[in-house]
């Protein structure tokens, strides 16, 4: 009797630990990354060289010069995607606008300025041409519309890919290049968690390097 419960209190201290690391290590290695549908997309410090995609985690939008179907678009991101991740480093959101209509950006960035910290946010003012060459690189299967403006917000990895999903119920053939900043559960069910995906990857390769150097 008294050497089954040495077993069992050795099992417990040993042994389930170690099961524990193994399936934690099966997890790391297994890891679901979010796939790249389109690579190398134009950086956008070809438009502003205050600015860039390479080396960062991109929320990026265009808004054009629609400025007011956008307002709506925008605080729907702010409070589901922007607010729970500005703390991550590398992190940012970019708003691709037109520079005709810069005066009414600003007023739009002390509106939402008024209750979020905006450190992450950044406007960049462009051209026709510059919008469309940019938008154009993300190769995705909807156009901007007469006002350069779209209302999908996209996630661009820190190697200039566009990261979405391949497999997505939603969509005519799976593939879910950007997601609907005008659908509060869209962001919130979906753009959410494959933001969740694409950061827990770079934090896993970040352990993964450091644990590297230390060996």
């Amino acid at each position: 009797m008294n050497k089954t419960k040495k077993y069992i209190v050795l099992i417990a201290l040993f042994i389930v630990p170690l099961l524990f690391y193994i399936f934690l290590s099966l997890g790391i290695n297994n890891f679901a990354k979010l796939p790249a549908l389109t690579q190398n997309v134009i950086d956008i410090a070809s438009v502003s060289k205050k600015h860039q995609f390479e080396n960062k985690i991109s929320i990026v939008t265009f808004i054009g010069s629609n400025i007011k179907e956008s307002k709506g678009e925008l605080f729907n991101l702010n409070e589901k995607i922007y607010k729970p991740f500005y703390g991550f480093k590398n992190y940012q959101l970019i708003v691709i606008a037109s520079k005709d209509i810069e005066e009414d950006v600003q007023k739009l960035e002390k509106e939402i300025g008024a209750y979020t910290n905006m450190i992450k946010w950044n406007f960049v003012y462009a051209n026709d041409t510059e919008i469309k060459v940019l938008y154009d690189s993300f190769k995705t299967n909807e156009p901007l519309d007469s006002m350069l403006h779209s209302s999908k917000a996209f996630i661009i990895d820190k190697k200039l890919n566009l990261r979405g999903r391949t497999d997505d119920e939603d969509s005519a053939d799976g593939k879910l290049f950007g997601y609907n900043m005008k659908s509060v559960a869209e962001l919130k069910n979906k753009m959410k968690d494959d933001v969740k995906v694409v950061l827990a990857e770079y934090r896993l390769a970040l352990k993964k390097n450091n644990a590297d150097r230390e060996i």
